[in-house]
């Protein structure tokens, strides 16, 4: 596991060589919210890393749930039973592996490694602006029906789960990268992803930290670029 740390943003990346997977600790005064649980065996590098900050984990947000972002959340919750799980109230039917599609919904096949084993299911249910200490709750749908981000409104830091990569080059979700095309393999609707990547860029955002690859400083430029060629990739489809 690597860790990079912009202010009270700690990124833990495992697999950095191959096919990276992060989650996050963000610090509050006295707390540690982690976003994201990674891998199955990632629980006690996440523990470590707490520690080393020396604050607790309080909460655990999940931006959606396919297995690289739960992976490791039944040994978490495991060995912190006091700590509440979040996520959106329409991800959490994937986490019992519900992958039906409501009737309002593009008829997309969920796609991604849907959980079929999880125990944990979520303590809290998130809707669009709920605020979670100092970050705020953004439905930004499109790789999964569900997926959320979290922008921290002390430092405008946008924790974005998979809504876009940075690995193998900055893309909106479901646009192939070729080399690294996982994110766009495991994405429901592009259209909806786009529609979320224009939502997001509205935060206007200091930092961008993402699912897969380096987090990236000043964004903006670089998610406009990435949303125009998403826009021309749909129009030729």
């Amino acid at each position: 596991m690597r860790v990079i740390r912009e202010g009270n943003l700690h990124q833990l990346i495992f697999l950095p060589g191959f096919f990276p997977v992060n989650c996050y600790l963000v610090e509050e005064d006295h707390s540690l919210t982690l976003v994201d649980a990674a891998l199955p065996y990632s629980a006690k590098k996440i523990l470590q890393a707490a520690k080393k900050i020396n604050k607790p984990i309080t909460r655990i947000l999940l931006t959606h749930a396919h297995d690289d972002h739960v992976g490791a959340l039944d040994k978490l919750k495991q060995l912190l039973p006091s700590v509440s799980v979040y996520i959106s109230n329409r991800d959490a039917r994937l986490m019992s592996g519900d992958t039906t599609l409501d009737i309002n919904e593009p008829d997309t096949p969920i796609r991604g490694g849907i959980p079929r084993n999880l125990k944990t299911r979520a303590d809290v249910l998130l809707k669009d602006g709920d605020q979670i200490g100092s970050l705020i709750a953004i439905s930004a749908p499109g790789h999964t029906p569900g997926s959320m981000a979290f922008f921290d409104t002390r430092t405008d830091t946008l924790i974005a789960g998979d809504a876009f990569q940075t690995r193998g080059g900055m893309a909106v979700t479901g646009q192939l990268q070729p080399l690294f095309p996982f994110p766009a393999m495991a994405t429901w609707n592009k259209e909806t992803a786009l529609q979320s990547a224009n939502k997001l860029l509205d935060y206007k955002p200091s930092l961008l930290a993402v699912g897969h690859g380096k987090m990236i400083k000043q964004p903006q430029k670089a998610i406009n670029n990435a949303i125009a060629k998403a826009r021309l990739n749909l129009k030729h489809i």
